[in-house]
């Protein structure tokens, strides 16, 4: 059977350096779907964070969830597809446990955190598709100098293992909903529109149906 029902929400999840933004772009492009792109800029703890974490993770982890849980509420009122730049369940399953795992946010601010992304968990509708850009270390390191973000040049290579770990762990046990895992060592949509094509065709199957 196939679906013909207009999805409203695709998802892009991915570590840090993994291609999200050039993967929304691309998506966004092909279909016309609605980019939804996390506001590096205008952050106003991150630079903060960065320079001195226990201090900041806690309040660093509330703006992402805040400003998270908008894009969803966004996305349910409106009438498009939206494509998102990262997860909700990321910052709570990925970011904010492996910093309370770091001695960077306490046992208190993390159960705390967990248990407000639990409420709002129950809130919001999961995406119609995640797609997740499953990336090692050593091409998550080459995108990340490609780049050359300031705030991402003291990254370090143990924080984006362990990130990577809990990327893993989490995309394991995702039941939420469908899910596309892309391996981004081997696929280089960025430079290759056959990569990108194959991303496609597995969106169209996922989403649509095969006809």
């Amino acid at each position: 059977m196939a679906k013909s029902k207009k999805p409203k929400h695709i998802a892009v999840a991915g570590n840090i350096g993994a291609g999200k933004t050039t993967l929304t772009e691309l998506l966004s492009k092909h279909y016309k779907w609605i980019p939804q792109f996390e506001d590096v800029e205008h952050n106003p703890y991150l630079n903060d964070f960065y320079e001195e974490m226990p201090r900041w993770s806690f309040n660093l982890q509330i703006y992402f969830l805040n400003s998270r849980l908008n894009q969803l509420l966004e996305i349910e009122r409106g009438t498009e597809t939206v494509i998102q730049d990262r997860t909700i369940y990321e910052d709570a399953n990925i970011f904010a446990p492996n910093l309370h795992d770091m001695g960077l946010m306490t046992k208190r601010d993390f159960t705390n955190y967990y248990s407000f992304f639990e409420t709002l968990k129950s809130m919001v509708k999961p995406p119609d598709l995640l797609i997740y850009l499953n990336a090692s270390v050593p091409t998550l390191v080459a995108q990340i100098q490609k780049r050359g973000r300031e705030y991402e040049e003291n990254i370090r290579l143990d924080y984006l293992k362990k990130l990577s770990d809990y990327y893993n762990k989490w995309i394991e046990s995702y039941k939420e909903g469908p899910l596309l895992i892309v391996d981004a060592d081997k696929n280089k949509f960025a430079e290759d529109e056959e990569d990108l094509g194959i991303i496609i065709n597995q969106i169209d199957a996922q989403l649509y149906g095969l006809f």
